[in-house]
């Protein structure tokens, strides 16, 4: 009888213990985590590149924001000169700009997609506000594009976000353009309203040159309250845009 007690413990003890071997021996087994670590670090090391290189907030973010600088340039120097040199009997036949319209066509969005979502994150680094994706009004079989496909995309500003658009645009980035000669005096369309084409979006300081993919221009249209091509042109070039032959205009900052 003791015998048997003292196998039957012994077997016990001894299941136990093979219990307790098997439970460690898939531990052991079990591929390092050195890989993954090493795969989450450099992930995260990119991910921290990347934050780097977008855009922050600036320290006066949370200070009230002022009024547009070329808008009150407007209302104190260009209103007048332009009622002098127009004859214009009341305030409001002056003539002004209604709205900036930025077009971009992305044909290379036919094939991939993608780039057109990058082309969206410039245009709302550019323009500070979100663009609306345009779609193909109908279908060309040489090009591949079907209707309704999204092709390119588009912003419309009004008000304070327009002339702080304007201002970066004249002070900033037009004179970075490559080889910049004026703006041609000939892209009025007969009714008041002018536009002109940019090559490259790396002319606005918006854009980090790190994170740009692919180089891609866009049309910027001024849409102004008049419909002669006479009175644009004297309220765009009094707005400091440098047209061809004619001199920059200075804006004197009180």
């Amino acid at each position: 009888m003791a015998n048997k007690q003292d196998t039957k413990k012994g077997g016990a003890k001894g299941g136990k213990g093979g219990a307790k071997a098997g439970g460690k021996s898939p531990a052991k087994s079990t591929p390092p985590k050195t890989s993954t670590k090493s795969s989450t670090k450099a992930s995260a090391g990119r991910s921290s590149e990347r934050k780097q290189l977008l855009p922050t907030e600036h320290a006066g973010s949370a200070l009230a924001v002022p009024a547009p600088r070329l808008r009150e340039h407007y209302k104190a120097t260009v209103r007048t000169r332009l009622t002098k040199q127009f004859g214009f009997g009341n305030l409001h036949e002056v003539p002004t700009v209604e709205k900036i319209v930025i077009n971009c066509g992305v044909g290379e969005a036919i094939r991939n997609s993608k780039v057109l979502d990058v082309v969206v994150d410039e245009l709302a680094l550019i323009t500070g506000q979100r663009p609306v994706r345009r779609k193909a009004k109908k279908s060309i079989a040489n090009f591949g594009q079907r209707e309704g496909q999204e092709i390119g995309a588009s912003v419309t500003l009004r008000g304070p976000r327009m002339w702080e658009f304007l201002d970066r645009l004249v002070t900033v980035a037009i004179p970075r353009i490559r080889d910049f000669r004026g703006l041609n005096t000939r892209a009025f369309d007969g009714r008041g309203n002018y536009t002109m084409g940019v090559k490259e979006q790396m002319i606005f300081p918006e854009i980090n040159y790190d994170m740009v993919d692919e180089i891609h221009g866009m049309d910027i249209t001024f849409v102004t309250t008049t419909n002669k091509d006479d009175q644009a042109l004297a309220l765009l070039r009094e707005l400091g845009m440098p047209f061809r032959g004619e001199e920059k205009p200075v804006i004197v900052h009180g």
